[in-house]
C-alpha cells in the first residue's frame, strides 16, 4: 500500500506532530486567557447556558434511567449474598465515582461537542474569524475561550445533575418498587461515601473530562477545513476524539485516585 512508503509515512508523523504543536500552544493560549474570559463573564454565561442548560433534558433522563438499573440489577446481585441494605451504598458510589462523570462526558460531546465544533467551523467556512481578524479582533479571545471555559464550568454541573438523578432512580426502583428498607438505603449511603474520596474525586474526573472535551470539540472546530465536508469530518472527529480521551483518562485518573 502507497501509504506504507517511508515518505509517506514521514508525512504523516511530522503532520500528526505539527497538529500536537499546535494544539499545545492554542491549549496554553486558552489557559493564559482565563482571566481574560473571567472579565467578560457575560460571553462565558452565555455559553454555560447554551452548553448547559441546553443539555440538562438529556443529562437528567439519562440518570434516571441508569440509577433503574443500576438499582435492579444491583439488587439482584447484593441479594445473593444477604446484603441487599447496601443496595443504596452500591448505586451512590458507582454514580460518584465513575458512571455520573464518564456518562455526563459522553452525552456532553455528543451534544454541546458536536455543536461547538459546527458553530466554529462555519463561522470559519463564512469567513467570520477571518473579518475579525481583519477588524483587529483576536478570534482566540473572542471566540474560543469563551465557549472553552464555558465547557469546563458546565460538565461538572451536570455531571452533579447526572449523579442526583441517578441517586433518586435508584430509590424509586430500589425502595417504592422492590422494598427495600428506605432506613437502609439512605442510612448505608450517608454511612459509606466519602465526602473527599468519592464526591471530591468525581468532580475532579469531571472537570478533567470538561477540559479535554471542550478543548477538542474547539480544535476540532478551529482547524476544520472551510467546506461543508471539512465542517462535517470535523464533527465526526470530535465525537470519536472525545469518547476515546474520556475512557482513556477515565482509566489513568481511577488508577491514581482509588487505588493509592
Amino acid at each position: 500500500m502507497s501509504w506504507l512508503h517511508p515518505a509517506n509515512l514521514g508525512y504523516l508523523m511530522r503532520r500528526k506532530l505539527a497538529d500536537l504543536g499546535h494544539g499545545a500552544r492554542l491549549f496554553a493560549r486558552l489557559v493564559a486567557l482565563f482571566g481574560a474570559s473571567m472579565r467578560r463573564f457575560g460571553l462565558v454565561r452565555d455559553q454555560v447556558h447554551f452548553l448547559g442548560n441546553y443539555s440538562l433534558a438529556i443529562i437528567a433522563v439519562s440518570g434516571l434511567f441508569v440509577g433503574f438499573v443500576l438499582a435492579l440489577q444491583g439488587y439482584y446481585i447484593l441479594q445473593r449474598y444477604g446484603s441487599s441494605e447496601a443496595l443504596g451504598l452500591m448505586v451512590a458510589l458507582s454514580l460518584l465515582r465513575e458512571l455520573g462523570p464518564v456518562i455526563t462526558a459522553l452525552l456532553f460531546a455528543g451534544r454541546a461537542g458536536t455543536s461547538l465544533t459546527a458553530e466554529i467551523g462555519l463561522m470559519k467556512a463564512g469567513e467570520q474569524l477571518s473579518a475579525m481578524e481583519m477588524m483587529a479582533v483576536d478570534p482566540v479571545r473572542r471566540v474560543l475561550a469563551p465557549r472553552f471555559w464555558g465547557g469546563v464550568i458546565a460538565l461538572p454541573l451536570l455531571a452533579a445533575v447526572f449523579s442526583a438523578v441517578g441517586v433518586i432512580g435508584g430509590w424509586v426502583v430500589g425502595v417504592l418498587m422492590i422494598g427495600v428498607d428506605p432506613g437502609a438505603f439512605w442510612g448505608q449511603m450517608q454511612g459509606g461515601v466519602d465526602v473527599w474520596k468519592d464526591v471530591g474525586n468525581g468532580v475532579v474526573k469531571s472537570l478533567v473530562f470538561g477540559v479535554a472535551v471542550t478543548f477538542i470539540a474547539v480544535f476540532e472546530g478551529f482547524e476544520a477545513q472551510a467546506t461543508p465536508e471539512g465542517v462535517s469530518r470535523a464533527t465526526t472527529r470530535t465525537v470519536v476524539v472525545s469518547s476515546l480521551s474520556v475512557l482513556g483518562l477515565d482509566f489513568v485518573l481511577t488508577a491514581m485516585m482509588f487505588s493509592i
